[in-house]
């Protein structure tokens, strides 16, 4: 029998409640990309081809460069141009622009002076390159990325209809197969789930500039990067945050418009990123940040109470408490694999036996990564 004004009680009532709400950002927010994914596949690919302008900056990028960006200039589109801005690289960089500018036509780049300062030089960088372009629509990437397919700009393409504005892709890492591959992998494609489930359902509130695409007339009319011009970073997530709407922004998510990024050289590399993203986060506009906190502490909360929940239910005997607990647990455990193995396999991830895992210490994972930023000085992310 069940007692009502026990502790293990009002844990389970607590537990209950906590369910609810992560079953909500479960299957209302992070299900998304995979119920798109359905949609997508069954949509017409019937359409004109707009001509783009893709733009990245380089520094110092080394061998990848020339594969990177050789992958990029044999897209199967009929209309498109690649503008790359080197930003003081050493010889090797310019070297492989001028040789394959040789061979492509459609290959340009130039340099950020030397005397640039007082803003970031990679919104330098892109800035030049959208005003040196000579088409519609520009896409972002960067000399790190690589598509998956030949057919990444006609994917994105797709999108680009009289009211979109944005286009927001999909990018994640090329596994090496070792455990920290596979937590930035997991970890990347969760706050994907997090940013493109929100975004496709009318909330975008960032993007990454790894994988998006923009119209010209769209990043001059809102001036681009002129209201952050005092950061290091934020030339994408912040921009998609001050100008996206329900209406002008749309998702690309097919298995063609994918970018694969290389694998990080050093972890401190990876953990800056995150940092970064934290710092710019912190100006967004809306709600985004208490809704991502909301499930968060949620998560965190509902395994705290689920593992309070069965000791005091297991001292006071309250083993129908203990039963229903233990249903809370695997109801979100199973709902929360069911999602991130049918997004995972959507995106083409191989996470195996990880998901659990991450997913357990994600709460954890979030609180490190705050804790590395409070430990970060202002001088690190602000240009004076």
């Amino acid at each position: 029998m069940i007692e009502y004004h026990s502790i293990s009680f009002v844990i389970s009532i607590a537990c209950s409640i906590l369910l609810i709400i992560q079953l909500i950002y479960i299957w209302g927010i992070y299900n998304r990309m995979h119920r798109f994914c359905k949609k997508e596949e069954e949509a017409s690919s019937e359409k004109d081809f707009p001509p783009i302008s893709v733009i990245l900056a380089t520094k110092d990028t080394g061998p990848v460069l020339k594969d990177n960006l050789t992958a990029i200039l044999e897209q199967e589109y009929p209309y498109f141009e690649v503008i790359v801005v080197n930003d003081e690289s050493a010889g090797e960089d310019e070297d492989t622009l001028k040789l394959l500018e040789n061979e492509y036509k459609n290959l340009y780049h130039t340099f950020i002076p030397k005397t640039a300062r007082y803003i970031s030089r990679k919104k330098l960088g892109i800035s030049m390159g959208i005003k040196a372009s000579r088409y519609h629509w520009i896409v972002v990437t960067d000399p790190y990325c690589r598509p998956a397919t030949k057919k990444w700009l006609y994917s994105l393409s797709r999108h680009f209809t009289a009211e979109t504005e944005i286009v927001l892709g999909y990018s994640n890492f090329v596994s090496n197969h070792t455990a920290f591959a596979r937590h930035i992998i997991t970890d990347t494609l969760f706050q994907s789930m997090r940013y493109l489930g929100r975004a496709l359902g009318g909330k975008a509130y960032m993007g990454t500039g790894y994988n998006m695409a923009y119209r010209k007339d769209f990043y001059e009319l809102h001036k681009g990067f002129a209201n952050q011009l005092n950061l290091q970073r934020g030339e994408d997530d912040l921009f998609v945050n001050a100008v996206a709407t329900k209406k002008n922004t749309k998702v690309a998510l097919s298995p063609d418009s994918i970018v694969r990024r290389s694998m990080p050289g050093f972890r401190h590399i990876w953990k800056n990123e995150k940092i970064s993203y934290a710092v710019t986060g912190h100006f967004y506009r809306g709600w985004a940040n208490w809704y991502n906190a909301i499930d968060t502490w949620s998560c965190a909360f509902f395994h705290a109470s689920v593992i309070a929940g069965i000791i005091f239910s297991l001292i006071e005997k309250q083993w129908i408490l203990t039963g229903c607990i233990g249903l809370c647990w695997l109801i979100r455990f199973l709902s929360s694999m069911i999602v991130f193995k049918q997004t995972a396999n959507d995106m083409g991830e191989d996470l195996r036996y990880y998901l659990p895992v991450y997913d357990l210490l994600r709460p954890w994972f979030s609180l490190k990564g705050k804790l590395r930023y409070w430990f970060r000085t202002e001088s690190d992310f602000i240009r004076k």
